[in-house]
């Protein structure tokens, strides 16, 4: 399934390239038909982890909350295939928006990657989750070597990113490593545990959506002038906030790098505080 998120997502990304690059669009892909593409993959996942359900012993539907031991909620099953589909678009448009300064998204990726890796060994062994009260997902250990594989394609794709980037991911990768990791999360039912070792990448979209969603409610209220004055963000994505501020392109992704590592930290804790 992370393979299949990965080929579907990544075709979309590649689409929006080959329009930009090839037939010199400079917006690619129309919005809305990218994200039907990736609307339409979440549907079929979670209708296809209702159907086959992956754990049998656990109600397909269902997410288990970090922290909390032995915590499973259960969504009805129009609900769940809501929320896969929400958490898969929103993974593949967070790596995509983060994309944007040299070796950013891929060192994060690598990060993230390998954070899952984790996860996924830990959920696969049964000793391992009866000590650390987290519910057994036989199979899962399967994950880990993908994500392995993941997180070792970043960085060794990170030498050749590195600023001054000699090569880009595009849309293509970013979507498909975006789709990858939001699939990777759903099939642990780790979704949650997502948004705590995704952090750096849920801050980058959040911070798009928080300047978009302000700016056209002061427009539509206040006008266009009062509108271009009250910006939340000197620039979204965050990444380019700081590079208004005056710090450099090599200082921000630094930066943004030690912020992913705690990030993942905070998540690898979670397993050991219940």
């Amino acid at each position: 399934m992370a393979v299949a998120a990965m080929l579907w997502t990544g075709a979309i990304g590649f689409v929006d390239d080959y329009l930009k690059i090839v037939r010199g669009k400079s917006q690619g892909l129309v919005a809305r038909w990218k994200l039907v593409g990736q609307v339409s993959f979440g549907v079929a996942l979670g209708v296809t982890l209702i159907l086959w359900p992956l754990a049998p012993d656990l109600p397909p539907a269902s997410t288990q909350l970090p922290v909390l031991k032995y915590i499973l909620v259960v969504l009805p099953p129009a609900l769940y295939v809501l929320f896969v589909t929400v958490v898969v678009t929103g993974s593949s448009n967070a790596v995509n928006l983060t994309d944007g300064l040299d070796g950013l998204a891929t060192g994060l990726t690598a990060i993230l990657a390998g954070t899952f890796a984790v996860f996924a060994y830990v959920f696969g062994r049964a000793d391992w989750t009866r000590y650390l009260l987290v519910y057994f997902l036989p199979g899962s250990q399967e994950l880990t070597i993908f994500c392995g594989a993941l997180a070792g394609a970043a960085l060794g794709f990170l030498w050749f990113n590195a600023h001054p980037a000699q090569v880009f991911m595009g849309d293509t990768g970013a979507l498909a490593i975006g789709g990858a990791l939001g699939t990777v999360a759903i099939m642990l039912k780790a979704e949650f545990l997502l948004l705590i070792a995704g952090g750096v990448f849920v801050a980058e979209a959040v911070s798009v959506l928080l300047q978009t969603g302000v700016y056209r409610w002061h427009k539509r209220h206040r006008g266009r002038e009062y509108a271009d004055a009250h910006r939340v963000f000197r620039m979204a994505p965050l990444h380019h906030h700081f590079e208004k501020l005056g710090w450099a392109e090599p200082q921000v992704v630094m930066r943004f790098y030690i912020l992913g590592v705690l990030c993942a930290a905070i998540a690898l804790a979670t397993l050991k505080v219940r």
